[in-house]
């Protein structure tokens, strides 16, 4: 996989052919895949208090992302998302 980068920015098409500038949050490997997390640019930007939406795409090995298929793989890759915010949040205080 070329290495993608927490802040990198990168444009997706969503559902509906719309293209969106996503930036990445957080990077991931489980059980040898590869996943990012990754909010709204514009979202990310703002200086708010309120929460944002994340999303979780699987990085292939040409460096392409995809959807997670499965329930139970979103479930893991959120699962190890939140613990690494977790550990960054205690190493900030």
């Amino acid at each position: 996989m070329s290495k993608v980068e927490v802040g990198e920015i990168f444009t997706i098409s969503d559902e509906n052919d719309e293209e969106q500038e996503v930036e990445v949050l957080g990077v991931m490997t489980i059980e040898g895949n590869d996943y990012v997390a990754v909010g709204f640019a514009e979202d990310v930007r703002q200086e708010s208090d309120e929460d944002i939406d994340i999303f979780f795409l699987k990085v292939d090995d040409d460096g392409d992302f995809s959807a997670i298929e499965s329930d139970e793989e979103f479930d893991k890759v959120s699962a190890a998302f939140d613990e690494m915010m977790d550990e960054e949040e205690g190493t900030e205080e």
